[in-house]
């Protein structure tokens, strides 16, 4: 049994160890899937509202410096300062005051987000804190994004981590007036 078990030993260390010619390229596989484009861009504007009386309305165009694909999903932020502490906000938003309801809305093209501001109140002395020198971030990404990553789009970190963009790939666009 020894010796049984030596020669079958040294026959497969033979045959592991012999090299020959390489045979021919098997057929191709079928086609796979393809994979999730997942590319993100990220602008930043710095936003002076307009106040349209007549429509008791604030409006601002914030354009991209390039056009975007149709089917690519927008997402806007607002950047709040609470207790000290810098945070998103993702659009829309709603604010309860005593004199109404305050929202903060947007609709986009693939050229352009326009931002509103409307109110079931009177807005023409409405606080600059909502309408000068506000900065709104705009997140462009794949439609099948949410989808395939599963990411929290309302929480602008894990958006921005999951499209692996960081502070310095956000594109300054400038100051809106």
């Amino acid at each position: 049994m020894k010796k049984l078990f030596s020669i079958l030993f040294m026959t497969t260390f033979l045959f592991a160890a012999c090299e020959g010619d390489q045979g021919p390229q098997g057929p191709p596989g079928p086609p796979g899937e393809n994979g999730v484009d997942i590319v993100g861009i990220s602008y930043e504007y710095d936003v002076e509202f307009q106040y349209v009386e007549d429509d008791n309305i604030y409006f601002s165009l914030l354009e991209f410096p390039t056009t975007e694909k149709p089917s690519d999903a927008i997402l806007v932020y607002r950047l709040e300062t609470i207790e000290g502490v810098e945070t998103w906000n993702l659009i829309p938003k709603s604010y309860f005051f005593n004199e109404g309801i305050l929202q903060i809305s947007s609709n986009h093209t693939d050229q352009d987000v326009e931002l509103l501001i409307e109110a079931d109140f009177d807005l023409e002395n409405l606080d600059a804190s909502f309408t000068s020198n506000q900065y709104y971030r705009v997140v462009v990404v794949p439609s099948d994004f949410e989808q395939s990553t599963g990411v929290d789009t309302s929480d602008i970190n894990a958006v921005m981590n999951a499209l692996d963009l960081k502070e310095s790939d956000v594109k300054k666009v400038g100051s809106l007036k």
